[in-house]
């Protein structure tokens, strides 16, 4: 019977290991706070701040928005930057893509401080997780889908793993993070010739493409473990994943869901992330 890989399930267990390490930051002096930088008000962007500040919440973290204008201009968003890398009360620095078109917004991630860039943006930190370092910070949601492996006892070292998706922000990350974990991994894309059948050749897939239902039981090998990052909007206006949950689910082992998959764990990555930067930046073990 296929089991049902749960975001929540995995965002409970870490909650209760954020709040001793949050306790533990604050018994030494530090509150954990994490500045939010927000251009405009797209959709999206509140719904992501809603749920962030949430989770920081129910673990003790203090979030704070710096909100700007749609028309602000390149001086004023780097100003805001560098006042957020400069308080000292401030451990993790989020801010919210992709920004207007008005705004270069390579420079101002380049801005943001490595040890506060816990949206792993900055070209620094890219480099260490491509180098394999560990204290650099990899974006949540590749972090995201290891924790979900991570929780369901999924081993990864040796293991045959397809990536569908290589983008900066999940795809490649991600492939970087299990080669690291000694995993054998090949990424592939909307246009990889033979998809299907490389697909089927892994032990693990992890479906990161951003079109929707595009995995179909066809190209998921027998009791393969299959991991849905994507978050796309159907036909019908419901939200649905990368994978063809309902046809693909007859086959995988484990198979994770959406919504209530990946995207659960994403926020608490993010907390993490917060809690090793008041680490990085007090030097609190």
């Amino acid at each position: 019977m296929t089991k049902l890989m749960m975001g929540n399930d995995v965002a409970k267990a870490m909650k209760e290991r954020l709040i001793q390490d949050v306790e533990a930051l604050k018994a030494n002096g530090v509150n954990p706070c994490l500045s939010i930088i927000r251009v405009g008000e797209r959709p999206d962007d509140l719904a992501y701040e809603r749920g962030a500040k949430k989770r920081m919440e129910l673990v003790g973290i203090t979030c704070k928005t710096i909100e700007l204008s749609e028309d602000i201009s390149q001086k004023e968003l780097e100003d805001a930057i560098q006042k957020a890398n400069e308080d000292t009360k401030i451990h993790g620095i989020l801010m919210f893509s992709p920004l207007p078109g008005t705004l270069n917004e390579e420079k101002a991630r380049q801005m943001i401080h490595p040890l506060k860039d816990v949206d792993g943006m900055n070209p620094v930190n890219a480099a260490k997780v491509f180098s394999g370092d560990p204290s650099g910070f990899a974006p949540c949601t590749p972090e995201a889908v290891l924790a979900m492996l991570d929780h369901y006892g999924i081993v990864l070292e040796g293991k045959r793993v397809v990536v569908i998706g290589r983008s900066k922000v999940v795809g490649r990350p991600l492939a970087m993070l299990l080669l690291a974990r000694n995993a054998t991994v090949t990424i592939c894309h909307t246009r990889t010739k033979e998809l299907e059948k490389t697909c089927r050749e892994a032990e693990i897939l992890i479906a990161a493409a951003g079109k929707a239902n595009m995995v179909t039981k066809e190209m998921i090998g027998e009791s393969a473990v299959v991991v849905d990052v994507g978050i796309n909007v159907d036909a019908d206006g419901n939200l649905c994943g990368d994978v063809d949950f309902e046809d693909v689910k007859q086959k995988a082992s484990q198979i994770s869901p959406v919504p209530k998959g990946v995207g659960s764990v994403t926020t608490s990555v993010l907390a993490e992330h917060v809690v090793r930067g008041a680490k990085y930046l007090n030097t609190v073990d």
